[in-house]
């Protein structure tokens, strides 16, 4: 059976056709779902959409059914395209879709195989390779096993907290990174106060204070949609860990989502053995293994 690619720029048109796709493996579609949702209360607010590419794509098969989907609205380096699973000639026909638009493409993210097909295509088309920059993860919790908490509470982030959880969510990306082995961080959006306080006013921030009040552990997690939220980021200050605050949070944050009818997914990097300890012992199962793949161009000779 052949495939058709077809591109939008407009979150509402992809969201009008794609919903029933998107909803049909909510857990596995978590981040396009809720990425796609953002943006578009974003725009229908009027805040400025940046620079960088911001595209959704489309796999139809020959009956018209929506198949496969992707985007491109990653606003950090290198703006990379996150795939979902798709037939593998959709995924080479879209890397050849991007390439000519004359959109230079260094990375593609996502599931296997479509999103090492996808790179691999588009390698071969400007002359560079592939190299795998994370292995990651996607869990969905199971049966919740809640652990013994260590002291103190769990509270909402207020607006009191913005400098802190601000700082905490920038500096998770080099922590993970560390965490795995890696000197080169793990690529994240750079967050604004603006994008702090609206998460702090969705209520989807946590602080853990410790029994002197002190806040020593951030855990976040995304608004639902289609029925799944995706816990994230996880975050405790070296001075902290190995106290079992992030293995509290998760679990309290979790079993609240899961009171609401909400199921609660995660990702983490194989190369990480603390998180995928932590959120395994917690009840998370293993759903599908995701990548992050670079494209490399040779230098000159």
């Amino acid at each position: 059976m052949s495939h058709s690619v077809h591109l939008t720029e407009d979150p509402a048109a992809f969201l009008a056709e794609a919903s029933g796709h998107l909803a049909a493996d909510p857990v596995v579609a978590t981040v396009i779902a809720s990425v796609t949702q953002r943006l578009l209360e974003s725009d229908q607010r009027g805040l400025p959409r940046g620079d960088h590419p911001r595209w959704w794509a489309m796999v139809r098969d020959e009956t018209g059914a929506v198949v496969g989907v992707a985007m491109r609205t990653a606003p950090f380096a290198p703006y990379p395209v996150y795939v979902l699973p798709m037939p593998d000639d959709a995924a080479v026909q879209l890397a050849r879709l991007v390439h000519d638009r004359g959109e230079p493409l260094a990375g593609v993210n996502g599931a296997l195989p479509a999103a090492r097909l996808a790179a691999e295509e588009t390698a071969r088309l400007a002359g560079g390779e592939v190299r795998v920059h994370e292995h990651l993860r996607l869990f969905e919790l199971g049966g919740l096993v809640v652990p013994p908490s260590p002291p103190g509470r769990l509270r909402l982030a207020t607006s009191a907290d913005l400098d802190l959880t601000l700082a905490w969510f920038r500096a998770f990306g080099i922590a993970a990174a560390a965490q795995a082995g890696r000197s080169e961080a793990h690529a994240m959006p750079d967050f604004t106060p603006e994008d702090m306080l609206e998460r702090i006013d969705k209520a989807v921030v946590w602080l853990w204070e410790d029994e002197h009040g002190e806040r020593v552990h951030l855990t976040a997690a995304n608004p639902p949609a289609h029925g799944v939220t995706r816990i994230g980021p996880v975050y405790t200050p070296a001075a902290h860990r190995g106290r079992g605050y992030a293995s509290a949070a998760v679990a309290a944050v979790s079993r609240q989502y899961v009171e609401q009818g909400v199921r609660c997914c995660l990702f983490t990097d194989q190369a990480n053995p603390t998180s995928n300890r932590i959120y395994q012992a917690l009840g998370y199962e293993p759903v599908v293994d995701m990548v992050n793949l670079v494209i490399t161009r040779p230098g000159p000779a």
